[in-house]
């Protein structure tokens, strides 16, 4: 009995350190381990000039977090053609100036970007087991943030185009470039017949891209029937905690969890697209956690056919 006892204690012990080692790295490492996950996929004509889109998304920008800051600010070395921003550049009512920092650099490269809700509103503190009864709700007393300012540097400064409910035709590599997006569908501000409307009325181009903070079924099939010939969106944050092994527990959304984070397709109606999920570089002030899944950005390469 006495050895059952102490076998017992011991796993229990052996369990106490596992999980004190996990908060460890998951709070003090892991979620200051930028990465760039890069891809390449051949959908251009043959002979095009390849196109490099650098996705960045949910940075949750706080102003004490200067490592992201200056880590996200060296993006601009990997010289992309188009950055495409699929929301929550803010997480806090004084981050602005973290995304100054941040994204200055990029000032004059083609970029096109969506909102996601706390680009809107702030955030607020919840218990992380409720993500596991469905998608979260906004909190009632959300403090509103600047988004006027927002879209002012993104738009004046550096020369973003928005594409929030409506769409955008950018020059990239000498070529035109369709692109059409909606807001934060989580919280139901996407208003899809608009952005189609907006596509309607922008020239043709060889290429049409679809870009959406949080990546909800309706809208993925709405613009994979639309036409779009690449998808991008965030909000997923990948899980944000994942299982070695096995992947995301909760997307906070309804898109199936193994496409929660990365390059996958999205098939509609006989209709295959390239869709890219960017697990985010940031998360919420009030859980300051990653967990085998390290934040990101990603570099995708667009190159001819074979």
């Amino acid at each position: 009995m006495a050895s059952a006892s102490r076998g017992a204690l011991a796993a229990l012990g052996a369990l106490a350190a596992a999980g004190a080692a996990s908060a460890v790295w998951g709070i003090g490492i892991e979620r200051q381990l930028f990465t760039v996950r890069r891809h390449v996929v051949r959908m251009l004509e043959p002979g095009s000039t390849p196109i490099r889109i650098l996705h960045i998304s949910d940075a949750h920008m706080a102003p004490w977090q200067h490592r992201k800051q200056r880590w996200m600010a060296r993006l601009a070395a990997l010289r992309p053609d188009l950055v495409v921003s699929t929301g929550d550049a803010l997480g806090h009512s004084e981050g602005l100036a973290g995304v100054r920092a941040a994204l200055s650099p990029l000032r004059g490269v083609p970029g096109v970007y969506v909102h996601g809700s706390n680009d809107l509103w702030g955030p607020g503190p919840r218990n992380p087991f409720r993500y596991f009864r469905g998608p979260s709700e906004r909190t009632p007393k959300a403090v509103r943030l600047d988004t006027e300012a927002l879209d002012a540097f993104l738009t004046d400064d550096l020369g973003w185009s928005s594409v929030d409910n409506g769409a955008a035709t950018l020059s990239v590599r000498g070529g035109e470039v369709r692109v059409f997006g909606v807001g934060d569908a989580h919280h139901g501000l996407d208003d899809v017949p608009a952005s189609l409307d907006a596509l309607a009325s922008q020239p043709d181009a060889p290429l049409t891209f679809g870009v959406m903070h949080a990546p909800y079924r309706r809208v993925l099939d709405d613009f994979t029937d639309a036409g779009a010939d690449f998808l991008f969106a965030g909000h997923t944050h990948g899980g944000q905690v994942r299982v070695p092994f096995y992947g995301a527990l909760v997307a906070n959304c309804d898109i199936p969890l193994r496409q929660a984070r990365g390059l996958s397709t999205w098939t509609h109606r006989g209709r295959i697209t390239p869709l890219n999920v960017s697990a985010g570089l940031g998360h919420s002030i009030y859980a300051p956690v990653r967990f085998a899944c390290r934040p990101e950005a990603s570099l995708i390469t667009l190159a001819p056919r074979a």
